[in-house]
């Protein structure tokens, strides 16, 4: 089965779509599954405003045609609602082709972070952007439950998974003083940093990622950490070496970061919102309070290896599987898109 994802989430860009979309491919092998991803290394390209770290496609429509056919796939899903979102979802349409979505991103939050817009009108937009689709993929149940009760159809679950040969405990030293409290992420408006910056805490606050808010933070928490991005094992060495997980957004609907935390041994603390709440669930391995103080403080007590046990709980072939089986479940297989068709793909 050949799986075609549209996503304007790509490389370089350093955030949980990529890591999820990178992850599923590779796992999704096992299943006999190719995927292949049409992105913004395909088009010229311009800097987002206010984050011009990413860059934003300008996809024309017979070179997305040309492309899709050229990838020649038996499914096509859609991963974000920006301009490639809505060019291969503007394709399908016209040629009555079924499609799978997939909702990554509070888009009505991360919009009103930066600019004035009622989130009526954005929910209005994307409830229409994934009324087409044959299933809308949510995260967590608590989220397919959220996107039902505002009028999104089709709405299925497909977990996320962790990487547990990759992060794992180990003793690593990073000699900071302790206790090492760590937030990873973004570092941008949205990710509500400076609700854990502004703690009395003791021991080490130790921020890793990059982003559009990042050297404004440097200068207002000089006793902070910024350790920039890291990756793969330098990234999973710096969980395995801090006490706390630290995640300070409201906003996120899921949080891969909190897996790969978990599976590291390192307890949760968070404020009790839906991202975090939805991940751990009542499992002993966080601590959620609107007193994010309180929360960092008690998570020090909490086991580490539960840690690690809830997370293996969690794996990306899962993943893989509950994505393959709901494009499946709900007949988002193409006919031929170019040329002879191959045979089908069969569970």
């Amino acid at each position: 089965m050949r799986i075609l994802v549209a996503t304007d989430a790509w490389h370089p860009q350093v955030n949980g779509v990529v890591r999820t979309l990178t992850k599923l491919a590779d796992a999704a092998k096992a299943l006999d599954v190719e995927f292949s991803f049409l992105t913004p290394q395909s088009f010229r390209t311009f800097a987002m405003p206010s984050y011009r770290d990413v860059r934003l496609a300008m996809p024309r429509p017979a070179r997305i045609a040309k492309l899709i056919e050229e990838a020649r796939p038996d499914s096509i899903h859609i991963a974000t609602e920006g301009p490639i979102g809505l060019m291969v979802r503007r394709y399908c349409r016209q040629r009555k082709l079924p499609f799978t979505t997939s909702f990554h991103t509070r888009f009505p939050e991360y919009v009103r972070a930066r600019v004035p817009v009622p989130g009526s009108l954005i929910w209005r937009a994307l409830r229409r952007f994934h009324a087409p689709s044959r299933a809308v993929m949510a995260a967590t149940p608590a989220l397919s439950r959220e996107l039902s009760e505002r009028g999104f159809d089709n709405v299925v679950l497909w977990p996320r998974g962790v990487d547990n040969k990759l992060f794992y405990p180990r003793a690593i030293d990073l000699c900071f003083p302790a206790p090492v409290f760590l937030c990873v992420g973004r570092v941008a408006v949205e990710k509500n940093l400076e609700a854990f910056l502004d703690l009395d805490l003791p021991g080490t606050k130790v921020i890793v990622g990059d982003g559009p808010a990042r050297a404004s933070l440097e200068q207002a928490y000089p006793q902070a950490i910024f350790l920039g991005e890291r990756h793969g094992e330098a990234l999973a060495e710096i969980y395995a070496a801090a006490d706390v997980f630290v995640f300070p957004s409201r906003t996120d609907t899921f949080g891969l970061v909190l897996l790969e935390a978990l599976a590291s041994g390192l307890p949760v603390a968070a404020f009790p919102v839906k991202g975090p709440r939805d991940v751990i669930g009542d499992a002993p391995v966080g601590v959620l309070d609107e007193d994010l103080r309180s929360a960092c403080l008690a998570a020090l007590d909490i086991s580490r290896q539960a840690c690690v046990e809830f997370a293996a709980n969690h794996t990306w072939e899962a993943s893989a599987r509950a994505f393959v089986d709901s494009i499946l479940a709900v007949g988002a297989v193409l006919p031929h898109v170019n040329g002879p068709e191959r045979p089908r793909f069969v569970a």
